[in-house]
């Protein structure tokens, strides 16, 4: 696994974030950090472009406008047309009916390669029932490896349900990684800049797409310890994870 973080930033994959407003510094720091390069370009009268050179397209519909998902779509299309991974982060897909409809057409018309997202995100996606909280996880009754391995199908796509437990799959196999720490919920950004870590692995790994989301997964989960290792609180926890992204390794 080492292998192929060190592959990672070697070749310094360009990652086209299009991401939401609260977390796009973030996001763009920890992936300087961890090795990879961040542009960040949401305009519709470039997103396409932008797409076509990048390594990989992150989609993240934290703080939507409708002229950004019709970026979206272009970038998504673009990136699909030049082979390029694709990765979605559904961030409160479940919250109002906008962001729902959102997710929907760009599952509907963008060949995914990663949905990265929360058991509600999970539930509002499969059209189950679920009692959202903002852009939080919530709360349901539901089976998430199963529900997982059902969206991973009828997508034809990896998912990745984070939380205490964070579940991979494609549908046929599924991976369970544990670790992390509570800390990682108690900032903002954590999950999104995962979502653009994710896809910096997928950009340097063709052959074996899962293997690359479970060890992006595996690293995140580890590296959240280590901040947290040196971390008071959520303050220093996010300069900690940032120093961790740039100083960790998949094994000790």
């Amino acid at each position: 696994m080492d292998g192929l973080l060190q592959k990672l930033r070697e070749e310094q994959p360009l990652v086209h974030c299009m991401t939401n407003i609260v977390v796009a510094n973030f996001q763009a720091n920890g992936l300087l950090a961890l090795g990879a390069s961040p542009v960040m370009a949401d305009a519709v009268e470039e997103a396409a472009e932008i797409a076509s050179v990048s390594s990989c397209t992150v989609l993240n519909i934290g703080t939507l406008k409708q002229d950004t998902v019709k970026a979206m779509l272009l970038a998504g299309k673009s990136a699909n047309a030049h082979g390029k991974p694709v990765i979605l982060d559904p961030v409160g897909a479940g919250a109002t009916a906008f962001r729902k409809a959102s997710v929907l057409e760009i599952l509907d018309e963008v060949v995914l390669t990663l949905i990265r997202c929360n058991a509600g995100e999970l539930a509002a996606i499969a059209g189950v029932k679920w009692q959202s909280k903002g852009v939080d996880a919530g709360q349901g009754d539901v089976d998430v490896k199963a529900l997982a391995e059902e969206v991973a199908v009828r997508y034809h796509c990896i998912v990745a349900v984070t939380g205490a437990v964070d579940i991979v799959t494609d549908g046929n196999k599924t991976i369970s990684i544990t670790g992390g720490h509570p800390l990682l919920s108690k900032i903002t950004g954590a999950g999104c800049l995962l979502s653009a870590v994710a896809g910096a692995f997928l950009a340097v790994e063709h052959e074996n797409e899962l293997e690359a989301v479970a060890t992006a997964l595996t690293f995140y989960k580890k590296v959240g310890e280590l901040a947290a290792e040196k971390a008071a609180g959520p303050g220093d926890f996010a300069v900690q994870l940032l120093n961790a992204l740039y100083l960790g390794r998949l094994t000790t």
